[in-house]
């Protein structure tokens, strides 16, 4: 059997998300089945609203070798977590990981099933970020993507990229390539210059 990229890049955003979001149940002393569910609900969460919203069935319905993917997921925290929960930058990379690679599926998907590219910008930055906005309803946090860190705002610069890409002719692996990267160092950059959107201040502030 033959997996093409895009697969591929489907299958280590799922690897990723779900280990960020096994990290932070951990945190929380959450018990194995837990986080598995929240390492689950973070790595398909996005991924299942897209689908619904296109007129599909979920797409872990028809391969559950996503939900394996977050049990190997588990087992590698399990395994090695003494490594993958103290180091304070594991749950930030796996997830900028994660993002990256899931904007650039659910954009692809979106195209494949002929919606506009307005239509595979908003889907893209749904799967990239819905999963982790559930993680963090899980684990009782306000979710990342409200506050004022560049997270869902880097889905919708890599959805940009990938019009871009698209639109000068590079290759279709380079494009899937330059999008992810972007949307990762996009993140990144943000996080490590403090770079983020102004604060909408409350009345007690004017």
């Amino acid at each position: 059997m033959i997996i093409d990229f895009t697969t591929i890049i489907d299958y280590l955003g799922t690897f990723a998300f779900a280990i960020s979001g096994i990290r932070l149940a951990s945190a929380k002393q959450f018990d194995w089945f837990g986080a598995y569910v929240v390492g689950a609900v973070t790595a398909i969460g996005g991924g299942t609203t897209r689908d619904l919203l296109l007129g599909y069935s979920p797409f872990w319905m028809y391969q559950p070798s996503y939900l394996i993917v977050t049990g190997f997921a588990l087992f590698f925290v399990i395994c090695f977590g003494r490594y993958v929960i103290r180091l304070n930058n594991t749950f930030f990379i796996f997830d900028a990981i994660g993002l990256g690679l899931f904007t650039v599926v659910g954009i692809e998907k979106s195209l494949s099933a002929e919606f506009p590219m307005w239509v595979a910008v908003i889907m893209g930055t749904m799967t990239g970020a819905l999963g982790g906005v559930l993680r963090d309803i899980l684990i009782n946090e306000v979710p990342l993507i409200f506050r004022k860190e560049i997270y869902a705002i880097a889905c919708i610069l890599g959805g940009f990229i990938y019009y871009f890409c698209e639109s000068f002719g590079f290759g279709h692996i380079t494009t899937q390539l330059v999008t992810a990267t972007s949307v990762i160092l996009i993140r990144i950059i943000s996080v490590k210059y403090h770079i983020s959107l102004p604060v909408l201040k409350g009345h007690d502030d004017y």
